[in-house]
């Protein structure tokens, strides 16, 4: 086998194992050997075209992939715009009792697991206002009633 063939061969194999993988290290490779494919056509040695091959793959891994990374960053968080509620008030629908970890509010038409800030126990009907969130439940506090 010509030794052009083993470098197109080897370019195909990384730039196959690319497509399944999709993480773009093994693209570097593909390239590299690609390459190493022209040095074989323009005459080069078995020597130099194995170090175009391995000098070119280790430039591209080390200067392209954070380059790639950064194009093509993956934001793994679901954003949240449950900070929103912080500050608002919710009628309470179930007798918040840290204790006994009960508790649910009604906000803005949705259901809340809900504790009291101060552990405090809150009647069912009782107005309070969010002072956070702790996972899925709201920290509230009761509304002192004005006389």
């Amino acid at each position: 086998m010509p030794t052009w063939a083993l470098w197109l061969i080897l370019s195909g194999i990384f730039l196959l194992i690319e497509i399944f993988t999709v993480t773009f290290l093994m693209f570097w490779p593909g390239i590299g050997a690609l390459l190493a494919f022209v040095a074989c056509v323009l005459g080069a040695s078995f020597g130099v075209q194995v170090a175009v091959f391995a000098i070119s793959t280790i430039i591209l891994i080390l200067f392209m992939k954070p380059l790639i990374n950064k194009l093509f960053k993956q934001n793994n968080s679901t954003p949240m715009n449950s900070n929103s509620n912080i500050g608002k008030e919710a009628l309470v629908i179930k007798e918040i009792d840290n204790i006994n970890s009960t508790g649910q509010v009604k906000l803005n038409g949705e259901l809340w697991s809900a504790v009291s800030s101060n552990n405090v126990t809150i009647n069912e009907g009782e107005t309070v206002k969010v002072t956070g969130i702790d996972g899925v439940k709201l920290i509230v506090e009761k509304i002192a009633k004005e006389n």
